[in-house]
Order: C-alpha cells, then structure tokens, then sequence
C-alpha cells in the first residue's frame, strides 16, 4: 500500500512571524498518530526555521533545487545544502520554473539527478497548459517530461521518487480538473512508469481545496496532494490532510 502524502508548497511567501504561527496553528490540530504523512516546502531562506518548528511533526522539502553540487552559482541553493538541514523533499520542475525560468525537460532532469543524490526525494512535477489539454496533447506532454527524467535517471529511480501532476490551467486559477479528468492522466503517468509505477506516489496539484480533497482522494491513482494556496491557510490546509487520511 502506498502511503499518502499531502505536501504544501508555500511558493515565494512567508515571514519569521508568519511561519510560526501557521505551523503552530497547523500542529496544534495535527497530533498523534496519522496515516498520511505532511510535508511543507517553505521558501529556502526558512528552511532550517520551518525544521526547528516542526520538529517530528512534518516533513520539510525545498521547493527548488540546483543542479550544481556548488561552485559560482550565485543566487542558487545546492540538494546538498538542503540534505544539511535534514530535510526530505525537494521539488523539481514545478510549472512556475519551467515558465518564469524556462527549465527545460532536459535541466529537470538533472536537478531530479542532483536531488537523487544528495539523498533528499525528489518531487517531480509535470502538467499541461490550457492550450495543450485543448489540443489534445496532454498525455503526449507528460509522457515527455517523464521521458526526460527517465533517460537521465534511470526507470529504477522513480522508486525514491514523488511524482506530483498540476495541470498548469488549474494552478492558482481556482480551476480543478474533475476527479475523472485527473484519475485519466495519474492513470496514464502510473503505466509510464512500467514494472516501478505501483510503488510511486502519485499527487494531484492544482487549486486542491477541502471542497475536493475528499473526491480527488477517492481515485485509486491519486495518492495526496501538492497543495499551494490553501497551505497557507492552517484550517484548509489541516482539512485537506484529513481527507487524505
């Protein structure tokens, strides 16, 4: 049985004060024992201030990583650096960095790689715009993404690995896939992954709410959730990990 997982991606917001008050606010809910495990990706200047907070209570994960192990990469934070904090996670090719940064297929997955082997597990991210699912691309999109990591990696390393599926039309837009639309294509990233697909995770993102939590978890392929937005908020983030469970 695979164990869910609901990660919340905090994206470019937060503060000293901000973060310790959601954390204690979420933590204060979520106690004793759980079926489903929680991860939050806090901006990296927090990342040792979120892990002190959360103690054993919560995963932590980077929401990026390089793919250089060090060197004049100004501005960039090394999955070695990440791994020093004790951290478990870190996301790779979230659909704002392959936009706004224009990461390729191909630097993906490299950073996948490099997380791989600093020991911290990597979230893949993959996903369609609009335009593609309108033009009937969406799997052949995915299945390239996919492709990309595994000829870097190997089919074996999706094993120590999350693979979360945004649409990228649902990000922040207060649109959601319908349970069937997001089912179809977890389905499909599943078959992809051949003889390692039943023992990945598999997470839906993509404006998850406590509305729909509990309908997307239904669907057998969909194993948690990447969630931004509602992570923010300590109520709908704590409801939606209760639905996971």
């Amino acid at each position: 049985m695979r164990q869910a997982l609901v990660v919340g991606n905090w994206k470019m917001n937060g503060s000293l004060a901000a973060n310790s008050q959601l954390l204690e606010s979420f933590l204060e809910r979520w106690q004793g024992e759980h079926q489903v495990e929680v991860a939050v990706c806090p901006p990296a200047i927090y990342l040792a201030q979120v892990k002190q907070l959360a103690g054993d209570g919560l995963q932590i994960g980077a929401q990026d990583v390089s793919q250089a192990e060090s060197g004049a990469y100004t501005g960039e934070v090394s999955a070695s650096m990440v791994a020093d904090l004790d951290c478990r996670y870190a996301i790779v090719g979230h659909s704002e960095r392959r936009e706004y940064h224009s990461e390729t297929n191909e630097l993906v997955a490299e950073k996948f790689a490099a997380a791989q082997q600093a020991g911290l597990v990597p979230i893949l991210c993959v996903g369609e715009t609009l335009e593609q699912r309108n033009a009937s691309e969406t799997l052949d999109v995915i299945a390239e993404q996919l492709k990309a990591v595994i000829d870097r990696a190997g089919l074996q390393a999706m094993t120590d690995a999350v693979v979360a599926y945004e649409p990228v039309w649902a990000i922040g837009t207060g649109l959601t896939a319908t349970p069937e639309q997001a089912q179809e294509v977890h389905g499909f990233i599943r078959e992809q992954l051949g003889d390692t697909g039943d023992a990945v995770r598999i997470l839906y993102g993509g404006s998850v709410k406590p509305a729909n939590a509990g309908e997307l978890f239904a669907k057998p392929d969909i194993d948690g959730a990447l969630v931004g937005g509602a992570s923010l908020a300590s109520e709908d983030f704590y409801q939606i990990c209760l639905a996971a469970e």
